[in-house]
């Protein structure tokens, strides 16, 4: 699962590159309002959806929350640099640059800063592991909703193709969460111990 997330993330980092969406949009090719629109809905709900996981990955008691949240970060880490590559285009390179934490905040409204501070303060466990999924499930309805609204009408080559990747890796996450959530040790409240 973890080489198709990498295969997946690297064909969005080439999309997202200038020299690639130069040669499919023509030379200087600038993001429109909804371009703009697009990107601006997506950093909250993938800044809340990464700084949650960095807590999840030390503070989830169930294995596969925890696993859950280290692919999250993975993922959102490279997501948010491929929307910053595509803002601000600069010289193509592979690496990814994950946004710090204080990035990361930025990006929350207040809602999601509230969201944010109850896991933070929240003890490791199987409540914890609970509202952290159920953290993500919004999430990532909101973000599957935005993806399909900006595929029915956006122009950008490059944000059509990021969306497309995004979509198909949204619907892929919110039924990996549907299986975690209705794991019998999260339902009844026994957990198990990552060793």
């Amino acid at each position: 699962m973890e080489d198709r997330r990498l295969i997946l993330a690297g064909i969005a980092a080439l999309i997202a590159t200038p020299a690639f969406a130069q040669s499919q949009q023509g030379a200087g090719a600038a993001l429109t309002n909804e371009d703009n629109q697009y990107i601006k809905q997506m950093m909250p709900i993938g800044s809340l959806a990464l700084a949650t996981s960095r807590v999840a990955v030390q503070k989830a008691n169930d294995a596969n929350v925890k696993e859950f949240a280290r692919f999250e970060v993975a993922e959102q880490e490279t997501v948010a640099d491929v929307l910053k590559s595509i803002q601000n285009p600069g010289t193509p390179n592979g690496e990814v640059r994950p946004p710090s934490d204080a990035d990361v905040r930025q990006n929350l409204d207040q809602q999601a800063q509230a969201s944010l501070q109850k896991l933070q303060s929240a003890q490791s466990g199987t409540d914890f592991d609970r509202e952290y999924l159920r953290t993500q499930m919004d999430g990532h309805t909101a973000l599957l909703k935005i993806q399909e609204d900006y595929l029915k009408s956006g122009k950008n080559l490059s944000l059509i193709n990021t969306a497309k990747l995004a979509r198909g890796m949204i619907k892929e996450h919110l039924q990996l969460l549907a299986d975690i959530q209705n794991k019998p040790d999260l339902t009844t409240g026994a957990g198990s111990q990552r060793r």
